[in-house]
């Protein structure tokens, strides 16, 4: 999960009578780049996508047309969440919130930071360490790791050069399960 900027809802008009309409949908989308706002895939390439609220509509009727109550998520992290709310700890809001003050990454793991019970029911009620999402984060930190050594074996500087630059592109928030590959390259401390 990354924070992600929630963009001016182009179509307020729209907004009124239909949460999904196609130009407020691509402007979730496009602000959380094109990825499930909780688990970091890349939505599109294997589904439509969801407009998601936040606090769920059944419980919450007044914000089913507020903009700020909505967000772009995979149909995985829908169903998974559906109308569930926690009063006293509500699931992180990545457009309003840091997820990095409640979630940190261990490898392909996202583990609660320091206790964070808000970060704990969020990895564990939306189902951010499903087998499916481990196998995918680890193939992606490997790929980074293989970067990483590629960039450290060359005794040329032009070479290493290049190589971290390519590495650094494969870092950047657009990219899928970017929190955790930031988290292995600051392990790494590459600079």
């Amino acid at each position: 999960m990354i924070r992600i900027e929630r963009p001016a809802c182009p179509n307020p008009t729209a907004l009124t009578t239909n949460y999904k309409h196609p130009q407020n949908k691509e402007a979730l989308k496009k602000a959380s780049y094109n990825k499930c706002m909780y688990c970091e895939s890349h939505v599109s390439q294997i589904a439509f996508g969801d407009v998601e609220h936040i606090k769920p509509k059944d419980k919450f009727p007044a914000l089913e047309f507020s903009w700020e109550n909505h967000g772009y998520a995979c149909s995985k992290c829908n169903n998974e969440k559906r109308n569930k709310f926690f009063d006293q700890t509500p699931f992180i809001d990545p457009y309003s919130e840091n997820p990095r003050e409640h979630i940190y990454a261990f490898g392909a793991m996202l583990r609660p930071k320091q206790g964070s019970e808000r970060g704990e029911i969020t990895i564990n009620e939306i189902g951010l360490n499903r087998a499916d999402l481990l196998e995918k984060r680890d193939k992606r930190i490997n790929e980074l790791e293989t970067a990483i050594k590629a960039c450290y074996r060359t005794q040329n500087e032009h070479l290493r050069e290049c190589a971290m630059s390519a590495l650094i592109t494969e870092i950047t928030e657009d990219k899928e399960y970017s929190m955790v590959v930031q988290a292995l390259y600051e392990a790494h401390e590459t600079e």
